[in-house]
């Protein structure tokens, strides 16, 4: 990184906000949001950085921000922004399919914000001649979130029109009474129209417009309280946002596969799975199956690393293993699920306990990996013997 982006990062404010990484001619190759600008874009100063960062910040040529009162507005924003430049290292590795956007439609009487993903969109369920879009948004438990706040500004209604009795959430002051017939359609797109003003960015034409109509909700949205949206960029931050799960298959005692799973945020992502068909490692020896997998998967560079790897194993395959990525000089935390005892999660000796509770605290996003990982094997190893044998 270059000394001047690192001396003006020293400076940036301990307040929320959005900064932006800089290319040649001020093209914007990264947008990203903090809860304090400072303390996050110094961890880009570090030396231990995911590559597809370290790449970007050896082209940056310059860094800017844009502070704002709170979290949610840095959400808003960062998202906007992110639609208006789509940075090349915002979209690197995550296609448009896997981004998440808030949908309102145009046409219903009393419409609601929808959470929709990247590739309904391009299916054409959600059109733009039918719904206001809002997005990209890159985690969809921060848009949650969001959305739990603009509720409690503007409440909107996901029950039915005069269902007959009122719902929980009018109960509670967050559904402003569809279900009982208690607003009605002029009314309830007043609250619909300011959440679109603010989620499109205008917050500073929303508040005039409140001061006309409702000056307690103008200074509510003026000293919006979005600790619980704090907590939760915090907790989406030490999350793994990238999981590879790996496990052996053998067929027939002949043909042995290793697979390789991927989950994004969560969820698989299936267009990054991968099959390796095992070619050195004797037939009966596991150990060196999974070494020769996880050398033939870092010889791709181009392939985003990794922010935790899975192995389905117990001890010897983590001990193994240990010593294949120490070898690679691999620096990235892995895990093992022993079935034999019980789906123990299985460390390496020397784990910071930090990291083990880390890591434990996505336990059950785990077995999810490895389930998917044997089941990917499986098929794909049957899939090939079809092929090959015409079964």
């Amino acid at each position: 990184m270059l000394k001047k982006i690192s001396d003006k990062i020293k400076k940036f404010p301990l307040k929320s906000g959005v900064y932006l990484f800089l290319g040649k001619k001020d093209k914007v190759l990264y947008v990203g949001r903090a809860v304090s600008l400072k303390k996050r874009t110094l961890d880009y100063t570090r030396k231990n950085l995911d590559l597809r960062i370290k790449e970007m910040t050896s082209l940056a040529n310059d860094i800017k921000f844009y502070k704002t009162d709170n979290l949610l507005e840095a959400v808003i924003l960062e998202a906007n922004l992110i639609k208006k430049y789509w940075p090349k290292y915002n979209i690197k590795e995550k296609d448009n399919r896997s981004f998440i956007y808030i949908a309102i439609s145009k046409k219903d009487d009393f419409p609601k914000p929808i959470i929709v993903r990247g590739q309904e969109i391009e299916n054409f369920k959600f059109q733009k001649d039918s719904f206001y879009i809002f997005g990209p948004y890159q985690s969809l438990n921060i848009v949650v979130g969001a959305l739990r706040i603009i509720r409690k500004i503007f409440p909107y209604s996901l029950c039915k029109f005069n269902q007959g009795k009122p719902c929980f959430d009018y109960q509670i002051g967050l559904c402003p009474g569809v279900c009982i017939g208690e607003i009605d359609k002029k009314d309830y797109k007043k609250n619909i129209d300011n959440i679109i003003l603010l989620l499109s960015g205008k917050k500073k034409r929303l508040i005039e417009k409140l001061k006309k109509e409702n000056s307690e909700k103008a200074k509510f949205l003026k000293h919006i309280q979005d600790v619980s949206l704090i907590v939760r960029e915090e907790s989406s931050s030490r999350n793994f946002y990238r999981i590879e799960g790996y496990d052996i298959s053998h067929f027939a005692g002949q043909e042995i596969y290793g697979s390789m799973v991927v989950f994004i945020d969560n969820r698989p992502d299936k267009n990054a799975y991968r099959i390796f068909k095992i070619k050195e490692a004797p037939k009966n020896d596991d150990l060196r199956a999974l070494a020769e997998i996880i050398s033939r998967r870092f010889h791709h560079q181009e392939w985003r690393l990794p922010d935790l790897i899975l192995i389905d194993g117990g001890r010897p395959q983590i001990s193994f293993i240990d010593k294949i990525f120490k070898n690679l000089k691999i620096k990235i935390p892995f895990a093992g699920i022993s079935k034999l005892a019980g789906d123990k999660l299985v460390f390496s000796v020397g784990v910071a306990k930090n990291l083990k509770e880390l890591i434990s605290s996505n336990k059950q996003t785990l077995l999810k990996v490895r389930d998917e990982a044997h089941r990917f094997a499986i098929s794909a190893g049957r899939r090939r013997r079809r092929k090959n044998y015409g079964g």
